[in-house]
């Protein structure tokens, strides 16, 4: 039998089959001998070959076969630094929820989101939650995060969840497709979902006053088929998002903007850090590329994994404030 993996709670598998019959599975052992290093062998999307094993009064599934992915979304494992875990796959277009205060969404973890994207070949639209909150100065830095973005080519969403701002906007981007929502604890995906599709009522927590955080209200990633024929996938919030299996050379590629002006440097292996005559740090120069992003690239190039776990928003503020002027 044959079916797509709708929940994952890392020991069973929700599949469900072309005849929309739901069956749980177990991974058959030999797929933890084949030298897969993420903490997840099977993800949410994959599409799987699986037999029934009724042997027991439970009828349960084995899953003896995962079918080649189209994409994947990965970052590293929070606490196991050489594993990867695998977010979601067979993904046609990813939504990365931003919040600007509550809780803070760093351009640091936006443009480590991106990057993943690009390297991976999926869409990602940038969506602006709870804009019913906002004061003029969050209105300010909404507004220049969605110029800063869409100038490089990437949609931009204004949505807001609880008044239903924007929704229908966004469903149009999501028909016909199987789309993955992200973003930190707190920024409103599970609350986002619920406003897509009611009937769901899916469980939502405040945001925690002490320290301005989400609590997880989702704990494993499940995909859910709504009704104006699309397919969603909702994932626990995630504080960090470490880069895994790139290059030094290659991490350029995944910043469009950088790499329409990579022809243009003296070197074709151009880091564009010191290097002469560097196209992208003449553009840096001129204030056509964003300096939050080129803080962002350095940090990915020179492996800094400290500061995406950590609240670094004031930094880049006043960056973003000097790409501002």
């Amino acid at each position: 039998m044959t079916g797509i993996v709708y929940k994952s709670t890392g020991s069973s598998y929700s599949v469900k089959t072309n005849d929309n019959q739901v069956f749980e599975c177990r991974i058959k052992g030999k797929f933890r001998m084949k030298g897969i290093k993420s903490t997840n062998p099977i993800a949410v999307g994959d599409i799987v070959d699986f037999e029934l094993d009724k042997s027991t009064d439970e009828t349960i599934g084995q899953i003896h076969n995962i079918q080649e992915r189209k994409n994947y979304i990965v970052r590293k494992s929070v606490n196991l630094s050489k594993q990867t875990h695998i977010i979601a796959s067979n993904i046609d277009v990813v939504f990365l929820l931003i919040t600007i205060n509550n809780p803070p969404t760093t351009t640091s973890f936006i443009d480590r989101f991106l990057v993943t994207a690009e390297a991976y070949g999926i869409e990602a639209i940038l969506v602006f939650n709870k804009i019913d909150t906002y004061d003029d100065a969050m209105e300010d830095e909404q507004l220049f995060l969605q110029y800063v973005y869409s100038q490089i080519g990437y949609k931009c969403l204004k949505v807001s969840a609880k008044e239903t701002i924007g929704i229908d906007a966004l469903k149009n981007e999501m028909i016909g497709k199987v789309s993955m929502f992200s973003g930190h604890s707190g920024v409103g995906k599970s609350t986002l979902v619920n406003a897509l599709e009611p009937n769901l009522n899916l469980k939502t927590k405040d945001i925690s006053e002490q320290s301005k955080q989400g609590q997880h209200t989702t704990t494993f990633a499940e995909m859910y088929d709504l009704s104006f024929d699309a397919k969603i996938i909702d994932t626990p919030g995630i504080k960090g998002f470490g880069i895994v299996d790139m290059e030094r050379t290659e991490i350029s590629d995944y910043f469009p903007e950088f790499f329409v002006l990579k022809e243009q440097c003296k070197f074709n292996n151009c880091l564009h850090k010191e290097e002469p005559n560097c196209a992208v740090k003449k553009a840096l120069e001129e204030n056509k590329i964003a300096w939050s992003r080129y803080n962002s690239y350095l940090k990915i190039l020179e492996g800094d994994e400290e500061h995406y776990r950590t609240d670094n928003y004031d930094e880049e503020r006043k960056a973003s404030d000097e790409t501002r002027k």
